[in-house]
């Protein structure tokens, strides 16, 4: 059964040292008490040795096996970076679309190979830059698209044939989905030639982020809509990237963010399969988004195990008959929580052991934060030092040349199997509750990652975790880096475009195509044809969103 935890595994409890292990604890019994007490971030105990002994049991073929090959513990692909380096695609998003344009481009200049849009509050909530409830926060945590006009205006003279897009957006990822696929389609890119990402994870709002607009059950059909339409039109699109990355952001362990991250994936599998979809018809197209934390071999364990977890429920669970299916893709995002304002510089050092670990853990793209993001949004230098610093991995490390070069150590081993089996055991509660779904509204992942970032706090407060700078060696200092600051302006200039479109377009073509959107979404058919109509009309995001409101009603998190 895929739920339970496989019988060769070692729990902590029923190891047994070596004699020579034993005769070297002996010896250490000199040095220093704290020898004992080491945990990883995620306060997991960490043996001062690890021999043999931690794995015993362990079979090549079952618990680890060959790159490329099931269950793909050690990379997805046999060649991993030989054939091709990760894609680097640094996050970006601030003020009007004209100026993130302007960073995207520059982005490209400097060598990253994939694009990676942020949007601002607004947009992720469903609002037009110009609603009462936007004032304030246009452009300031990203980028503010409103309609079509917005769309083409941020990817305009980029090639979107050529290179892959992620777009980090949720609650509303099927508007602004569509308006990419009619702004390339306009720009003469064919949508089978596209290749990006729509993040579209909305378990992981109700979860962690919290910015959800409707239900969880409308919610859920409009990402299965999406599963559907993407397998028909957009075969090289990622319609889905279930993201990790925010519940560890909120206070997760390690081993949370992972089980709650694939549980989401298994959720959204079983409701695409009972709307009748085929698993090996949206699968392929699964991606994920994990983040990637400052406790190196917890890291490497932590993604390693993903991929080994993912492909026995794809086989196993779901049933899933296309080896592509039970590859686990993932993109990875250093650490947001982990940066310090007090000595930003030393962000850098944070970042980049961060980086390693993602690279090390055989991630399929990586985003580097930048040594500012405790202060604000990315300038232009710190933006490129972090670009800077995954290119320095990839082509002057070494670490590309080998397949997974931390295989068979005994610590990287242990902890990726104790990852595993504690994956296993969230997944067995989550399934008593009746699944994902059911578990996010009785509370249950909420409550567990609330205690994780209770006693983390609790920890770095007693000083039994170290944050350089923050709790110890610290440093009297002057506000030491510039900042990128996003004024008023950019709020002003896209009401200015917002009066300008809604005097120019058609306005009964407008509504016919959100009437036509409304009679949709109160029945039971796909909404993205509607949606698209509705964007060709130049229909903005928040009219779109305000008639699914209507239909759907909005959702307000009880409390637990």
């Amino acid at each position: 059964m895929v739920g339970m935890a496989k019988e060769t595994e070692i729990h902590p409890t029923e190891r047994k040292a070596s004699a020579a292990e034993r005769r070297w604890l002996e010896k250490t019994r000199v040095l220093p008490k704290r020898l004992s007490e080491f945990t990883t971030t995620s306060d997991v105990p960490i043996n001062p040795l690890y021999t043999p002994a931690d794995l015993a049991g362990f079979d090549y073929n079952q618990d680890l096996g060959n790159p490329g090959a099931y269950p793909f513990t050690r990379a997805i692909h046999a060649t991993m970076y030989h054939e091709k380096v990760w894609t680097m695609r640094q996050f970006c998003g601030f003020g009007t679309p004209e100026e993130t344009n302007h960073r995207l481009h520059y982005l490209l200049e400097q060598g990253q190979t994939g694009l990676s849009i942020a949007f601002d509050l607004p947009t992720l909530m469903g609002y037009d830059s110009d609603h009462p409830l936007a004032e304030g926060e246009v452009g300031k945590c990203g980028v503010a698209v409103s309609s079509l006009t917005d769309m083409e205006i941020l990817l305009g003279g980029l090639p979107l044939d050529r290179i892959s897009t992620s777009m980090t957006i949720n609650s509303p990822a099927a508007i602004l989905w569509a308006q990419y696929l009619v702004a390339a389609e306009k720009s003469g890119a064919e949508w089978k030639k596209l290749s990006g990402t729509i993040q579209n994870d909305i378990l992981k709002e109700y979860i962690a982020q919290k910015e959800y607009i409707f239900p969880p059950a409308p919610s859920m059909r409009l990402v299965t809509d999406t599963l559907a339409f993407a397998a028909r039109e957009t075969p090289n699109w990622n319609p889905i990237s279930i993201s990790g990355y925010h519940i560890r952001e909120a206070g997760s362990t390690a081993v949370q963010e992972l089980a709650f991250t694939l549980r989401d994936g298994i959720e959204y599998a079983e409701w695409a399969m009972r709307a009748g979809l085929q698993v090996d018809d949206f699968a392929p197209r699964f991606s994920f988004f994990f983040n990637s934390h400052n406790d190196l071999f917890e890291e490497i364990a932590k993604f390693r195990a993903a991929r080994k977890v993912w492909a026995r429920v794809c086989r196993e669970r779901l049933h899933a008959e296309n080896p592509r299916s039970w590859r686990c893709r993932f993109h990875t995002q250093t650490a947001g929580c982990s940066l310090a304002a007090q000595q930003p510089y030393n962000n850098v050092v944070r970042t980049t052991i961060q980086a390693l670990a993602a690279a090390l853990g055989g991630t399929q793209s990586l985003h580097t934060n930048s040594l500012d993001e405790a202060w604000g949004l990315p300038t232009e230098a710190a933006a490129t030092l972090a670009l800077r610093t995954q290119q320095v991995l990839a082509h002057e490390s070494g670490l590309t040349e080998t397949v997974d070069p931390l295989a068979g150590s005994y610590l990287v081993e242990k902890l990726t199997l104790d990852t595993e089996r504690a994956c296993y055991e969230y997944f067995d509660q989550i399934d008593a509750l009746g699944g994902m779904v059911a578990a996010i509204e009785k509370g249950f992942p909420q409550r567990e990652i609330h205690e994780a970032a209770y006693a983390y706090q609790k920890a770095v407060e007693q000083k039994k975790k170290i944050i350089v700078g923050v709790n110890e060696f610290v440093a009297e200092e002057e506000r030491p880096i510039e900042i990128l600051a996003i004024d008023e302006r950019a709020a002003a200039w896209q009401r200015r475009k917002l009066q300008d479109l809604r005097e120019r377009r058609d306005a009964r073509r407008v509504q016919a195509a959100l009437e036509a959107l409304r009679s949709a979404a109160a029945s039971d058919q796909n909404l993205m044809p509607c949606i698209l109509n509705a964007v060709r009309a130049y229909a903005t995001l928040g009219e779109m969103c305000d008639v699914l409101r209507k239909v759907f009603g909005t959702y307000e998190e009880p409390n637990y």
